[in-house]
């Protein structure tokens, strides 16, 4: 479970990836937005609550410069088992889902997809690089930098604190910290 193997990619706008539908989506069609990169799974206990807070900091946020990206994953107990767009259609239909659902991809192994493995090799967690479980979440910068790695049990609506600066003009010089039991914690300036 060791360190994730590094990747050239120093930005997550030098992918592209596939929708729902099996079409190319370069993401570098969301440089100047912030976004929080999901796996997904529609048979999982977390869906209900992340799913319903994901959809909810969206409509909140999603004019300010923030977007979400879902990729479900069936890597963990198969929870994910349907197509790639059934899993869209779930996120839609039951949770009125705006955001981008993407085709399923594999969060970890050799054949995981590309994107996880910079996200993965961008920030690793307390016990190693590999995804843990359903809905691990990734904040990544309007630069393409990953700066937060969340676990399946941080719930969405505990990340809204880190999007405070959306509500900023995007001023370089912003400074961004979060607040932890043990005090504030400093992630740059944006």
């Amino acid at each position: 479970m060791g360190s994730a193997p590094s990747v050239p990619q120093t930005s997550i706008h030098e992918f592209t990836v596939k929708d729902s539908k099996g079409k190319d989506v370069d993401l570098s069609n969301y440089k100047g937005k912030v976004l929080l990169v999901v796996n997904v799974a529609s048979k999982c206990g977390f869906t209900n609550s992340n799913y319903t807070q994901l959809t909810e900091l969206y409509s909140k946020y999603k004019d300010k410069g923030f977007e979400i990206l879902a990729f479900p994953c069936n890597q963990f107990l198969k929870q994910e088992p349907g197509t790639s767009e059934e899993a869209e259609q779930f996120a839609c239909t039951r949770f009125k889902a705006e955001y981008p659902i993407f085709s399923k991809v594999r969060v970890n192994g050799p054949t995981a997809a590309p994107v996880y493995k910079f996200l993965k090799a961008s920030k690793g967690s307390w016990f190693g690089s590999s995804i843990k479980w359903n809905f691990t979440k990734f904040l990544v910068d309007k630069e393409g930098r990953v700066i937060r790695r969340y676990g399946t049990s941080t719930q969405p609506s505990a990340i809204e604190e880190m999007l405070c600066y959306v509500d900023c003009s995007f001023d370089p010089e912003v400074s961004v910290y979060t607040r932890h039991d043990t005090g504030w914690e400093f992630f740059g300036h944006f």
